[in-house]
């Protein structure tokens, strides 16, 4: 162990790895600006081609078109298409949700209103684009679609939504601008028809219009009456169902649609000839244009919302999002423009430059030479005033019109361009429908996003939070916990100080809580602390030291009833706890250090935080960081933290479990946060666990963690719910915690074989098990990474899989047990989710008997044995090591596996090369096999692409692959035959621990209870001691009274010596033990010479003198070492080193550099004087303590007062106060150390069984073991039998013919033979690990959106002399409360 006591000649320090300050980083930035970039031109390139399309549609289906009525039947078919196709989406997407999510009944009044309204737009929409848009010029079409922003802007007025009040000129404007915009496209075409340029009567269809439009503006009603708090009880309770409604109004909205379309076309203007939907073989060309342009309508729509939403999810709204919008309709009529203006194909009318002419000639243009889509567009534009013979002024009346209606809906979505988004939210907190209007996408995109308005309830109060990190350590070493340390303090530098705001809006407390801390010393017998307590002090010390360069300045030491506890405030201010563990005094081991802190967490703080008036105020003004010299005391920062938690609620109270070796990075915590936050159905989330070591086994541990992250957890988070988020790093609810069934339960001790194996074995997973029966969603976090340490030999990995397996066996067959039941209750979980663990568990328990068929293949392809034979020799190997498990210990079954684990590692080596081999005598790749490999090599390599940062983890690919015989054959063999060794089988040794010395020739042994300590009478026959001699001279020359006055006197004499001052316990209750002690004593006497029981008198008598005087229920054995430890600090060397950096860090402005650096060199040389007498390694008394304090305050103000800054003398004494004080010795308040009590007496007594009960669960467990082996086994040998049968009986007979293909593509003449099982077998592994595939691929979309998101609110990490701190270090907010 590194020792950590620096001495003046050993000035160096431990710097760890991820110690440096965090600094953002540049390519970070580059690469989120060009991310906001790409989306604002994906959302400006899809909303042009979405628009266009959709225009262009109309364009080819007029009347007007210069292509055959067929054609513009089958164009207007599309347009039908384009508006059936959003509504259909929505309809999947929310028949899914009702059928395989949550179900709620409806409210048939809300239900019959939305159906209504829903009505109403699907049929304004359907005559405004299949009936009204084909009459009108591509232009005036273009133009007429700004006008569905009305109702919004009327209810904008009517409401008052605007935050200031001069700014409800933008919804006036844009109802005047709108209006303006229909009076012109009045006034245009009744110049057209006075003119006698058009000639059909069209005027009636402007009037439909501008009726159409304004049903279509119905669709967002729930925008403004959301912002007002309108039918707020409506709203809500249309939340619950909205799902339904959308399934019925999607059915609704197509039936419109369908109806409009049949009865314009059909009954009233019977342009639908059935036959022409009969389409010829010279009809190919029309058939391409129609689909093509439906096809980039539909999904250019559906990608234009999507890009939307990413845009506002990394907060480029303005840039991403609203402006590309916004230029949606003049990028179209530029493009548009220019298309009619580049037209070349009548030169006639480009010669001449007149427009008459080339409008004139386009009917004679070679339809084979010109796009038809071109055509149509020249055509379109020339059916506007251009081609009037007389007059064109009329056009400006056109191009005003666009004017008006483009200004009026960007004035009615002002709101828009101020929204604030946080980090990562919801759609359905971004926009109001989930369903898109693909006709005005652009439109529809800003009128569907919410109002963000002042009347609503401040979101970041809502959101704001406390962590508390919780880790639990046993026995770890120096590195590991130098890991977790390390990277709490990174977070406190992160947070910053808990009394100034943050961005994030999180407090947070650091837990450590240690397990097996104590030992107990031979010699003496005295309880104390064991080496892995000295280490973890030793790195507190040292960490304190890198962050700060001084010794950390408040330490508090407790003891406790369950051991003990060292309370730390770190750099910043927040708050180190570590919880010292007697395995005497409570049940060790994870599960019940997680019980104890969620308990206390959660419990205690819990019912503090529902009786605020039970809050304990801090009375020791020897705190120098809570007192002020100006006589103001303000509360500990542990009670504050406790203060501030009354306005958060359990939903807002998070844990962040972690190991004792894990080590992490701020932004992954707040990634976390961040998933916990947007959902409130989430009740745990879990980051990307990274293994550390060196050797073969950790780099196979690489790629299965890579694997089993980078697949199969996606798939778990995207089609349904994480089953184990995993200790080392999560991230848990405390409502979901406290939720019923799930922390009472977890408190269970284990009493039947099962609840021993998923319980103990696998606390983590039993926890997210309890979760999800409940009805809480596990989510995963690729982007938050951490780092553990992984096994890094054989015989450890082996045992810490041997726990895992069996637990997540049990726990995933338990979930599946109550699945209609979780169903029910959990709407993450669906019944095809359900099906597909029950594939993933199927496939695992095949595992042995796949990997024992692959190794006969290679002993078939390698040996040319035949098929049966092969799967005779592959078998051996297996049952040969089940009967080792057996009949051996565990160190010769690890010793087998390890050897066989190297000979099937040739083996699977062989099998590659068998493969391969297979492919190149075949003659081609295309085989069932071979397809196999090359799609599986393909898949991991591409899957580690999109991972980049991950990459590297693909080369330890062939590492794995050649240890799959030892992991998932050999491993399963150990584990089960092993399933009932319940011992952690990983970091079983303790160094600390002592034996206890015997003592012998004891006459008197007597232990009796005083105050709050337990103390030990022995009395030896041993006379020669000095010590002894001399404490009883004074007596021994004294004439020795009987024994039996003696033994009446007792207790008289020695009361007669006890102190009469009070204390601070209840007198009787002391009195009567200290008599009982007494009466013990006194029974001893018979066998006690004279001499003794006067030393005993005195010795007693001087030690309740002095622990009831001055040190009350402090006087435990570890607590003198802990503080002696701290009390280093105090030393001269580190004093003075401690001084320049408080004095440093208090005025770290640069404004007061200079007075800084004069204080520190006067500072220092008053110490250097007043402490001239001192050793550089010793500790000053406390009159000396005193003078030097007194003697730096003088000095510091006469600095301050000649500067004339005398506003800093506060924080200047507080920051020598600090430097001075020592750590204090503390109790608990008495409703905690009854919590303590009554915890301890009903969840965490420490178990003891009895041999009847041991021998009774041992049994037990080997049935159980049993059983789970014979399962086993049965179901591998039917499948490695049913494979062997099909071999003896041939391939004549039962085997599958495949068509043999050589890469060109030609067929061979030959046929490729497979057996039915294993072609089977394969098609079910690769649909598995296709699926996992595209659930990677959607997971790892939302992963970028999320990380992009936050790196763009990431926290600017500045040197402390660029922050103007504020003049008041410990500002008091809430004097009420922050007083005590």
């Amino acid at each position: 162990m590194p020792i950590c006591s620096r001495d003046t000649w050993d000035p160096f320090q431990l710097n760890p790895v991820g110690a440096e300050k965090e600094r953002t980083r540049r390519c970070f930035q580059v690469a989120q600006y060009l991310v906001a970039a790409i989306v604002g031109l994906a959302v400006l390139g899809t909303a042009m081609i979405s628009k266009g399309s959709l225009v262009v549609l109309a364009a080819l289906a007029s009347p007007d078109s210069l292509r055959p009525q067929k054609d513009q039947q089958f164009y207007l078919l599309m347009l039908v298409f384009c508006l059936v196709c959003p509504n259909f989406l929505v309809f999947l997407k929310s028949l899914w949700r009702c059928t395989f999510k949550n179900f709620v009944h409806p409210n048939m009044k809300t239900m019959a209103f939305i159906c209504v309204i829903e009505c109403l737009v699907s049929f304004g929409t359907s005559v405004l684009v299949l009936v009204v848009m084909p009459q009108f010029d591509v232009l005036t079409n273009l133009f007429i679609s700004g006008g569905v922003c009305i109702v919004s802007a009327v209810l904008q007025i009517g409401f008052r939504l605007q935050s200031e009040s001069w700014k409800i000129v933008f919804p006036i404007c844009s109802l005047i601008l709108t209006v303006a915009g229909y009076i012109l496209l009045g006034l245009d075409y009744y110049v057209r028809q006075a003119t006698a340029m058009d000639s059909s009567d069209r005027y009636m269809y402007v009037g439909v219009g501008i009726g159409s439009s304004l049903l279509v503006s119905l669709c967002w009603w729930e925008n403004s009456l959301q912002a007002t708090n309108h039918m707020k009880e409506t709203l809500s309770e249309l939340d619950g169902f909205r799902d339904f409604v959308f399934v019925i109004s999607s059915i609704l909205r197509i039936t419109v649609i369908g109806g409009v379309y049949l009865i314009y076309h059909k009954l009233i203007v019977d342009t639908i000839i059935w036959e022409d939907f009969t389409l010829q073989d010279d009809d190919w060309q029309l058939l391409q244009i129609g689909l093509l342009l439906f096809f980039l309508q539909a999904f250019c729509s559906a990608a234009c919302h999507w890009f939307g939403v990413v845009a506002c999810k990394i907060h480029a709204v303005r840039m991403g999002f609203a402006l590309p919008v916004c230029l949606t309709g003049p990028a179209v009529l530029l493009v548009g423009i220019m298309i009619f203006i580049t037209q070349t194909d009548n030169p006639v009318g480009a010669a001449h430059g007149n427009i008459t002419v080339f409008c004139r000639s386009l009917h004679l243009v070679n339809h084979n030479n010109t796009s038809i889509v071109l055509l149509e567009i020249s055509n379109s534009i020339c059916r506007t005033s251009l081609y009037n013979n007389y007059y064109q002024w009329p056009f400006s009346l056109l191009a005003l019109e666009g004017l008006c209606m483009w200004s009026g809906f960007v004035t009615c979505t002002y709101y828009v361009w101020k929204i604030k988004v946080q980090r990562i939210e919801r759609t359905s907190q971004l926009f109001v429908r989930r369903l898109y209007e693909s006709s005005f996408i652009d439109l529809s995109l800003l009128l569907n996003t919410k109002m963000k308005v002042p009347k609503a309830v401040n979101h970041n109060e809502i959101q704001n939070c406390v962590i508390y990190l919780c880790a639990t350590m046993w026995h770890e070493t120096y590195d590991e916990m130098l890991k977790i340390l390390t990277s709490m303090f990174r977070l406190d530098r992160y947070r910053g100080d808990p009394k100034e705001e943050h961005k994030d809006c999180f407090d947070f407390e650091c837990h450590i809580y240690v397990d097996d801390a104590f030992m107990t010393e031979k010699d003496t017998e005295k309880r104390l602390v064991n080496e892995y307590v000295k280490d973890l002090i030793q790195v507190v010390i040292e960490v304190y030291r890198v962050y700060t360069n001084k010794e950390p300045d408040d330490v508090s030491i407790i003891d406790t009833p369950y051991g003990g506890r060292l309370m730390f405030v770190m750099p910043e201010g927040n708050m180190l706890y570590i919880h010292l563990k007697d395995k005497s005094l409570i049940r060790n081991k994870k599960r019940w250090s997680q019980v104890m802190y969620m308990y206390y967490l959660l419990g205690w703080k819990g019912y503090l935080v529902k009786n605020p008036h039970k809050i304990p105020h801090h009375s020791n003004e020897q705190r120098s960081s809570l007192i002020s010299l100006d006589g103001e005391i303000f509360l500990c920062p542990q009670y504050d933290n406790d203060n501030k938690r009354k306005f958060i609620s359990d939903e807002n109270t998070y844990i962040l479990a972690l190991d004792g070796d894990t080590d992490f990075h701020p932004k992954a915590v707040i990634l976390l946060v961040d998933r916990l936050r947007m959902y409130d159905n989430v009740g745990a989330a879990c980051g990307r666990i990274h293994p550390l070591g060196m050797g073969p086994m950790v780099w196979y541990q690489k790629f299965e963690y890579a694997v089993g992250h980078w697949l199969q957890k996606t798939a778990e988070h995207v089609f349904g719910s994480v089953l184990c988020s995993p200790g080392c790093f999560s991230l848990f609810r405390g409502s979901a915690i406290m939720d019923d069934n799930v922390l009472k339960r977890y408190t269970a001790k284990s009493t039947r074989a099962s609840e021993y194996v998923q319980y103990d074995q696998g606390e983590d997973r039993w926890l997210c098990t309890l979760l999800l029966q409940q009805g809480w969603r596990v989510e995963y976090n690729a982007a938050s990474d951490a780092y553990t340490n992984s096994p890094q030999e054989f015989e450890e990995f082996y045992n810490q899989r041997r726990r895992w397996g069996p637990s997540t066996l049990a726990n995933t067959l338990d979930l599946l047990h109550s699945s209609v039941e979780t169903v029910k209750r959990n709407s993450s979980i669906s019944r095809l989710y359900i099906i597909y663990q029950m594939l993933s568990v199927g496939s695992s328990i095949l595992g042995p008997a796949s990997v024992t068929l692959m190794i006969a293949s290679a002993f078939q392809f390698i040996f040319t044995l035949s098929g049966e034979l092969s799967i005779v020799i592959a078998s051996i190997p297996p049952v040969i090591y089940i009967i080792i498990c057996f009949l051996t210990k565990s160190s010769t079954q690890l010793l087998i596996a390890a050897l066989l684990s190297i000979l099937y590692a040739f083996l699977m080596t062989a099998a590659l090369f068998s493969i391969i081999g297979d492919i190149v005598v075949q003659g081609t790749f295309l085989t069932p096999t071979g397809l196999f490999l090359v799609s599986m090599a393909i898949m991991y390599t591409v899957t580690a692409l999109l991972h980049p940062e991950e990459f590297g983890m693909i080369i330890y690919g062939l590492m794995y692959f050649i240890c799959i015989p030892s992991g998932y054959l050999l491993l399963t063999i150990y584990s089960l035959v092993n399933m009932h060794v319940v011992s952690w089988g990983t970091r079983e040794s303790n160094k600390g621990e002592e034996q206890v010395k015997k003592n012998h020739n004891i006459l008197c042994d007597k232990k009796c209870k005083l105050c709050c300590w337990d103390m030990k009478i022995q009395v030896s026959q041993e006379t020669e001691n000095p010590m002894l001699q001399k404490i009883t001279g004074q007596a021994v020359t004294q004439a020795p009274p009987t024994a039996a006055d003696s033994s009446e006197a007792a207790p008289q004499e020695l009361s007669s010596l006890m102190p009469q001052r009070g204390v601070s316990i209840k007198r009787h209750a002391a009195e009567m033990e200290r008599s009982r002690c007494l009466s013990e004593v006194r029974d001893t006497l018979p066998v006690i010479s004279t001499t003794y029981f006067h030393t005993i008198k005195i010795c007693f008598s001087l030690f309740c003198h002095v622990t009831m005087t001055l040190l009350p229920c402090l006087c435990v054995d570890w607590v003198n070492p802990v503080k002696a430890e701290f009390l280093k600090k105090l030393t001269y060397a580190n004093m003075k080193r401690n001084l320049k950096e408080q004095i440093r860090y208090s005025l770290r402005n640069k404004n007061h550099e200079d007075v800084c650096e004069e204080l520190v060199q006067v500072l220092t040389e008053t110490l250097n004087t007043q402490l001239n007498g001192v050793g550089p390694e010793n500790v000053p008394s406390e009159v000396e303590l005193e003078e030097l304090q007194y003697a730096l305050n003088k000095q510091a103000r006469c600095i301050l007062k000649t500067n004339q800054v005398e506003r800093l003398e506060k924080r200047v004494k507080i920051a020598i106060e600090k430097t001075l004080t020592a750590p204090q010795l503390k109790k608990l308040d008495e409703g905690e150390l009854d919590f303590w009590h009554k915890l301890l007496e009903r969840y965490l007594e420490p178990i003891i069984d009895d041999k009847a009960h041991k021998e009774e669960v041992t049994r037990e467990l080997k049935s159980l073991r049993n059983k789970a082996v014979f399962l086993y086994f049965i179901i591998n040998v039917l499948w490695v039998v049913a494979t062997f049968f099909l071999q003896i009986i041939g391939s004549e007979v039962i085997n599958i013919e495949i068509p043999k293909y050589f890469p060109n593509g030609t067929r061979s003449d030959e046929n490729l033979r497979v057996e039915p099982l294993s072609l089977m077998f394969l098609f079910s592994f690769a649909f598995l690990l296709l699926v996992q595939f595209l659930a990677m691929l959607y997971h790892r979309v939302y992963t970028l959106i999320h990380v992009v998101s936050y790196r763009s609110t990431e926290k600017d990490y500045k040197d402390r002399s660029e922050v103007t701190p504020n003049p008041d270090p410990y500002p008091n907010p809430n004097p009420h409360h922050n007083k005590a």
